[in-house]
């Protein structure tokens, strides 16, 4: 059996997956403060509530 070249990933076994690129792992870097961000947001939205409910 021969077989040729396969420059994608064989998981991929739908036509239209085969023809993507690779998934490429995510920057760990660029997400470490979203975190921060969101329970910073979270927490600004929780006091804002809190407040105008109160008075």
């Amino acid at each position: 059996m021969t077989r040729r070249l396969v420059l994608t990933n064989e998981a991929a076994r739908h036509p239209f997956r085969q023809t993507l690129p690779p998934p490429v792992a995510p920057d760990a870097r660029r997400g470490d403060d979203s975190d921060w961000k969101l329970f910073l947001l979270s927490f600004a939205a929780f006091f804002t509530c809190f407040y105008t409910f109160l008075f």
